[in-house]
């Protein structure tokens, strides 16, 4: 079984991060999608999250270019693993 997401990714250098308002931006605008929709504001290290850690949307997702390999996810409905999609 195959599963797909529509994967959202904004800079927070670029774009800013994802707060509460951008969030619901971004659901509303894929609103009639079937695909889960996983939104995630990336950052270049650990140290600029620190700036932005209040304003980061739950229910969203944070990559750090430092630590490529994880993503940090912040406590909401989907998960990016398959048996809870």
């Amino acid at each position: 079984m195959h599963h797909y997401w529509s994967v959202l990714i904004e800079s927070v250098t670029s774009h800013g991060l994802i707060d509460v308002k951008r969030k619901n931006e971004l659901q509303n605008l894929f609103k009639n999608s079937k695909i889960p929709l996983v939104i995630v504001t990336a950052f270049l290290n650990r140290k600029t999250i620190k700036e932005y850690l209040s304003e980061i949307s739950w229910e969203t997702d944070v990559w750090v270019a430092e630590d490529a390999t994880h993503l940090i996810h912040f406590n909401g409905e989907h998960l990016l693993q398959p048996d809870q999609v």
